[in-house]
C-alpha cells in the first residue's frame, strides 16, 4: 500500500492495480488521492447484454479464437447445432459488437472516414532483432460473468513483452490512446508501430501520438489479422490460460486477475517463439 502522494515511476495501469477494493485502514478514494489517480477510472463497469446474448457470445468467442476464418453464415449455423435457436441477423450484431470480422481477402467495401488516414504494412520481409524495434496494439472482447469488457495490448515482437494494456467497455479510441501515452513514457518511443485498420487506431488523435515521436505507422491488411500473429498469439493465451478458467465476476476483478497474469506473462511464462525465454529478460537483455 502507498504511504503517500508520489507518481514514483509507476504507470497509470500499476497505479490503479494497487488500489485494494476492500482495505480496511484506506477508502478507494483515500488511496486514489494516494496515488494521484482518478477514482472514475477504476470503476469498470462491464458492458451489458441479455443473458442468451452473453451465452451466444461466449459460444463466439471460443469459437473464433479457434478458427478465426468462421463467418457469420457459419457460425450461425455452428450455434444453431449447439441447440440455439437464432438467425444470421443476431449473430452479425454480435459480430460488430464483440469487433469479430472472418479473416479472408475481399475487396475493399469501404473507406476511411475524414482524418483516419491509412498506413502501408511495414513488416513484409523485416528482421525483427532488437527490443523496441516494432510495437503491435490490438483489442479483444473479453468475456465475464455478468457482461463484457474490451481489452487493448500492446506487445514488443522481438521480445513479446507485453508494454502496456488496458479495459474499456467501449471501443472509442481514449483508452488506447491513454494506454499509448502511458507505455512510451515507460518504455521509450519504438521504431515502428503496427495496428490493424481500426477506427481506435486510424483516427488523428491516435497516430499524432504516433508521428509526433517520429515512429513509423504500420497497418495490417484490411480483414487480415494474421498479418498481427503475435498479438493473436497473446489473446488466446490470455483468455486459454485465465479467463475461460476463471471468469471475473465484474470489471474491477477483471482488472485485478489481468493484472495478475500480464506479470505472470511477462517475468515468468517461457515462450517457444523465442527459444523458452522469459520476455521480461529478453526485453531487458538486449536493451
Amino acid at each position: 500500500m502507498v504511504k503517500k502522494k508520489a507518481d514514483l515511476g509507476f504507470s497509470l495501469s500499476q497505479k490503479r492495480a494497487m488500489v485494494e477494493k476492500n482495505n480496511p485502514e484506506a477508502s478507494i478514494k483515500k488511496q486514489c488521492e494516494m496515488l494521484s489517480i482518478h477514482r472514475s477510472g477504476l470503476y469498470y463497469k462491464p458492458c451489458e447484454e441479455s443473458v442468451l446474448n452473453l451465452a451466444l457470445m461466449r459460444q463466439i468467442d471460443e469459437e473464433y479464437l479457434l478458427r478465426p476464418f468462421t463467418g457469420v453464415p457459419r457460425m450461425t449455423e455452428f450455434l444453431r447445432r449447439k441447440g440455439y435457436t437464432v438467425n444470421p441477423k443476431r449473430i452479425r450484431r454480435l459480430y460488430r459488437k464483440m469487433g469479430l470480422q472472418a479473416i479472408y481477402p475481399k475487396p475493399r467495401t469501404t473507406t476511411p472516414g475524414e482524418g483516419h488516414k491509412i498506413y502501408p504494412y511495414l513488416l513484409t520481409g523485416l528482421q525483427i532483432n532488437r527490443p523496441n524495434q516494432v510495437w503491435a496494439c490490438d483489442i479483444n472482447y473479453i468475456t465475464m460473468r455478468k457482461g463484457f469488457m474490451y481489452l487493448v495490448a500492446i506487445i514488443d515482437l522481438y521480445s513479446r513483452y507485453i508494454v502496456g494494456w488496458s479495459i474499456s467497455n467501449s471501443l472509442s479510441a481514449d483508452f488506447c490512446i491513454e494506454l499509448l501515452k502511458d507505455a512510451i513514457k515507460m518504455h521509450g518511443v519504438p521504431e515502428i508501430f503496427n495496428t490493424d485498420q481500426g477506427a481506435q487506431f486510424t483516427c488523428n488523435d491516435f497516430t499524432s501520438v504516433l508521428l509526433g515521436n517520429n515512429v513509423q505507422i504500420s497497418m495490417d491488411g484490411k480483414g487480415r489479422a494474421i498479418d498481427n500473429v503475435f498479438i493473436e498469439r497473446l489473446w488466446r493465451s490470455v483468455k486459454q490460460e485465465s479467463i475461460y478458467l476463471h471468469a471475473p465476476e465484474d470489471g474491477l476483478e477483471l482488472y485485478k486477475q489481468l493484472g495478475t497474469y500480464f506479470d505472470y506473462y511477462n517475468h515468468n511464462r517461457t515462450h517457444q517463439g523465442i527459444d523458452n525465454a522469459i520476455p521480461r529478460e529478453l526485453y531487458k537483455q538486449a536493451a
